[in-house]
C-alpha cells in the first residue's frame, strides 16, 4: 500500500498516484450508446426483476459461487493483497458501495469475468495476473468493476446459460434457431458492453498507456519490448479499411460467435473515446449521476444508439459500410461498385487478357465460385 493511502466511506484508496474520484457516477457516463440503450430499456421493462428472479432458479449461480469458493483463491487482505487494494480502490473511484467478491482461479489463459444474478462475482485467471503489471491490472480490475456497476453480470450469466442451452437442444431445429437468434443478439450487445467496461477501466486507472499495454499483452503475450502501441493501432486501421467486400463479409462471420470485440478494435475504440469531449467532461467532474437514472428516457437512449450506429457507418472505412453509405445516398452504378468490391469478379474474367464489356444481348458475367 502506498503512503498516501487512506480510507473514505469504507473504501481504502491505495493508488500509486492520486486519481480522480467520481462520486455518484452513473454507468451511463461511460457506456457505449448501444449498450446504454439496451440497459435503459431493460431496467424500465415492467416485470423485468420478477422474470429474472424466476430465471435465477434455473441458472447454476449458487453452484458457481460454491465452485469458486471451494476451488479458487478469494482475494482479501490476507490473499492477493495487492489485488484486494486495486479492487477496493476501483470501487472507491467509481463509487460502487458494495465491493464484489473477487477470486483468482488457476488457468494459464489470460481472462477475467464478472458474473452473477443476485450479486456480481469477479474472477481473474492466474494467466492474467502473471501477464500484467500493476497499472495494467488496475485497468482490468476497473473494467470488471464497470461491468458490476452497469449490471452486465446479470446478462452475461444469462448469455452463458443460453449458450449452453442451445447446445442441449441443437437436435430441435426450430428451438435451436430461436435460442441462437437470442444468443446472437446478446453477443452483439455484449461486445458493445465490453467497450463500455474498457472505458470504466480507463476511468479507474486514468492511464491510457497502461490500458493499451494490457490489450497488447492480451493479444501478443508478455513481449512489450517487441511491440509498439502505434503499430498496434495501425493494425486496427488496416483491419477496418483494408480488403474488399469479401473481407467485409468474413469480418462479420468471424465476429458473430465472439462475446468480445477483437483486441486491436478495442484499443482503437478506447483511444478514440479518450480523446473525446465526453471523456474530458467526465474528468472535469461533469457526468450523469445515479440519482438521475430513474428519469432517463428509453426513446432518447435509442435515438442516441441509432445516431451512434449511423455515425459509425458513415465514418467507417470498411468496404461494405462504404457500399451501404453509397446505397443510402443513392449513388449510381452500384453494380459496378459491387463488382469492384469483390475484386472485379476476377475468377470469371478471360485468362488471356483483360475483361471486356458484354454486349447487351449476352447474359451478365457470372460471379467467381
Amino acid at each position: 500500500m502506498s503512503d498516501d493511502g487512506h480510507e473514505q466511506n469504507g473504501h481504502e484508496q491505495v493508488p500509486s498516484r492520486q486519481r480522480r474520484r467520481f462520486a455518484g457516477i452513473s454507468s451511463r457516463a461511460y457506456e457505449h450508446p448501444a449498450d446504454r440503450s439496451a440497459l435503459v430499456a431493460l431496467r424500465k421493462l415492467s416485470g423485468f426483476d420478477t422474470v429474472f428472479k424466476a430465471l435465477s432458479g434455473l441458472l447454476p449461480e449458487r453452484s458457481l459461487r460454491l465452485l469458486f469458493l471451494s476451488d479458487s483463491v478469494r482475494v482479501s487482505e490476507r490473499q492477493f493483497a495487492h489485488l484486494n487494494d486495486m479492487l477496493r480502490d476501483a470501487c472507491y473511484i467509481l463509487d460502487l458501495e458494495k465491493v464484489p467478491p473477487m477470486y483468482v482461479t488457476q488457468d494459464p489463459q489470460p481472462n477475467a469475468m464478472c458474473i452473477g444474478l443476485d450479486e456480481p462475482i469477479i474472477v481473474v485467471t492466474t494467466g492474467l495476473v502473471e501477464l500484467l503489471d500493476e497499472e495494467e491490472m488496475r485497468a482490468v480490475v476497473g473494467h470488471e468493476v464497470g461491468h458490476a456497476l452497469s449490471g452486465h453480470s446479470v446478462y452475461r450469466t444469462i448469455l452463458l446459460f443460453l449458450t449452453g442451452l442451445a447446445l442441449k437442444v441443437a437436435w430441435i431445429p426450430l428451438g435451436n434457431l430461436a435460442i441462437m437468434a437470442i444468443v446472437t443478439a446478446l453477443r452483439e450487445w455484449f461486445r458493445k458492453s465490453e467497450l463500455s467496461a474498457d472505458r470504466a477501466g480507463l476511468l479507474v486507472g486514468q492511464d491510457l498507456r497502461a490500458s493499451m499495454r494490457g490489450l497488447m499483452k492480451i493479444a501478443g503475450g508478455n513481449h512489450l519490448h517487441e511491440m509498439n502501441v502505434d503499430a498496434f493501432l495501425d493494425q486496427a486501421e488496416e483491419y477496418e479499411s483494408g480488403g474488399d467486400l469479401r473481407d467485409s463479409v468474413l469480418k462479420i462471420l468471424n465476429v458473430l460467435p465472439r462475446s468480445h470485440p477483437f483486441t486491436t478494435v478495442r484499443a482503437a475504440e478506447l483511444k478514440k473515446w479518450s480523446e473525446s469531449r465526453d471523456f474530458q467532461r467526465i474528468m472535469d467532474g461533469h457526468y450523469p449521476r445515479r440519482s438521475e437514472d430513474k428519469d432517463t428516457s428509453v426513446a432518447d437512449s435509442f435515438r442516441e444508439s441509432a445516431a451512434s450506429y449511423s455515425t459509425q457507418v458513415k465514418s467507417s472505412k470498411d468496404p461494405l459500410m462504404k457500399l451501404v453509405t453509397d446505397i443510402a445516398g443513392g449513388a449510381g452504378d452500384l453494380g459496378g461498385r459491387v463488382r469492384r468490391g469483390f475484386g472485379g469478379f476476377s475468377n470469371s474474367a478471360p485468362q488471356d487478357g483483360p475483361p471486356t464489356e458484354q454486349p447487351p444481348s449476352d447474359p451478365p458475367p457470372r460471379e467467381g465460385d
